[in-house]
């Protein structure tokens, strides 16, 4: 697997830098660069190609998704991280963008990151179909704002320090990371002809999501600063809203478990082809061990 993820992270990030140079420089590309890459271990473009594998989708096109994802990713990271956010000083073992070259820049960057994504989405190199395109383009639209991460982290910050039920937790970590994984799950099958495969994969990937964001959880629950490359511990210190928090340690991870197999119940259908997504859906789970 590891070998696997850095493979992913290569190929992805060879295609951004790449990306990068051909545009007109300017001085928030350093910053840019900086909240890019080396940019962590690429789950979400990792799931991009596992699907991709499924549907036998070329890996040029899986290329451009894999990276309007990672600038989606990098800019909402850069943001979280931000003094009237979470603020963090750390991220990925390195210094946060804000605390490397201010807020404004961090927000300027992060911005400028939010909206690479639409570019490289609609870049004409991008050989699809247009209604194709216009489906990517806006289902990313939707994953990035007031009904996916911009919405999450509101209802993540509005939630601390408060009795928040179950259903409100689960929607709300959706939203904050469920829907950028619904997108790459479903982001290869736009790309087939397989319409009547949309909404299951658009349901495994806010289900893949929420195990993410579990398993963060748990990181942050029992994890070190130097594994985690952050901050740990931060959650119960704030107050903040987790399935962690309402349900305990260990039936966090119960459900976790459940959730996987429900996941792989729902994969049976594709078998062999299925093995790298149900290997990565596994070290998603690991990573709080």
């Amino acid at each position: 697997m590891k070998k696997k993820l850095v493979k992913t992270v290569n190929e992805v990030n060879k295609f951004l830098k790449n990306y990068l140079a051909k545009q007109k420089k300017t001085d928030l590309i350093i910053p840019i660069k900086y909240g890019l890459f080396p940019g962590g271990k690429k789950i979400r473009s990792k799931l991009i190609f596992d699907i991709g594998k499924i549907f036998n989708v070329e890996k040029k096109y899986l290329l451009y998704l894999c990276s309007a994802v990672e600038c989606i990713h990098a800019y909402s990271l850069i943001h979280d991280d931000l003094p009237c956010m979470d603020d963090d000083d750390i991220r990925r073992g390195k210094l946060t963008t804000h605390k490397k070259f201010g807020e404004s820049t961090a927000v300027l960057a992060g911005n400028s990151l939010l909206t690479l994504a639409f570019e490289i989405l609609s870049d004409p190199k991008f050989n699809i179909n247009n209604n194709k395109k216009i489906s990517l383009i806006n289902l990313i639209s939707q994953s990035s704002g007031h009904q996916g991460i911009a919405g999450g982290q509101f209802l993540d910050l509005n939630y601390e320090r408060k009795k928040v039920s179950k259903q409100k937790v689960i929607d709300m970590e959706i939203k904050k990371t469920g829907k950028l994984f619904s997108f790459s799950c479903l982001s290869p099958v736009i790309l087939t002809n397989k319409k009547d495969q949309i909404k299951k994969f658009s349901v495994i990937g806010e289900k893949i999501g929420l195990l993410f964001q579990i398993a963060d959880d748990l990181i942050d629950y029992r994890g070190t600063s130097k594994t985690a490359g952050k901050k740990t511990n931060k959650d119960s210190k704030r107050g903040k809203a987790t399935l962690i928090s309402l349900l305990g340690y260990k039936n966090a991870i119960k459900y976790a478990s459940e959730i996987k197999k429900e996941i792989f119940n729902s994969l049976i259908s594709y078998g062999n082809n299925a093995s790298d997504l149900k290997e990565t859906i596994e070290f998603i789970l690991s990573r709080n061990k």
